[in-house]
């Protein structure tokens, strides 16, 4: 007899880039920020913002919607700042995600979760984890650490220290 102990959810936190819906893990998720100012880094990538302090520490803040060559539009009430937790060579590092909004937790059976097609997506397939219908909605399941394991923004991830000397050589 199986109980429902083995039944595998997956608990999501649901976004929003430019009208399309997306999700990440929650065990992925530190906290959500209301938007605010980000510094931009000098020869930075077009995909990062700039960095963020966020209680003493300095964060990058990246915009998939560039990354994932989507429409970026202005920042509004609803826009926020996901930080979220990536690890590098087996170091957690936070990393600030903006959102046009954040929607809800959502929790469903792993069963759900259907393959992404193989075209037509505007985002990297490597990126998606799988897609899974939410009422009316179908969610794009990101792979963070695939997003964050790109070459393009391992070079952001290793230099933060870097971020925090070109701060102090401008103040």
């Amino acid at each position: 007899m199986e109980t429902q102990d083995h039944v595998e959810t997956l608990q999501v936190l649901s976004f929003v880039l430019d009208g399309d819906f997306f999700a990440i893990g929650i065990d992925s998720i530190q906290e959500v920020i209301e938007y605010k100012n980000v510094t931009r880094v000098p020869r930075s990538p077009e995909f990062m913002q700039g960095v963020i302090n966020l209680r003493g520490q300095v964060i990058p803040v990246v915009d998939l919607r560039v990354l994932f060559s989507m429409h970026v539009s202005e920042v509004t009430l609803d826009t926020c700042i996901i930080i979220i937790d990536v690890d590098v060579d087996g170091e957690e590092n936070p990393i600030g995600i903006v959102a046009d909004s954040v929607k809800e937790v959502v929790e469903f059976n792993v069963s759900k979760i259907q393959a992404a097609p193989k075209i037509g997506l505007s985002v990297d397939n490597r990126f998606i984890y799988g897609m899974v219908e939410q009422e009316h909605n179908l969610l794009i399941l990101l792979s963070i650490q695939q997003v964050f394991n790109a070459d393009d923004i391992q070079q952001l991830l290793v230099p933060v220290e870097d971020t925090v000397a070109v701060e102090e050589a401008d103040a």
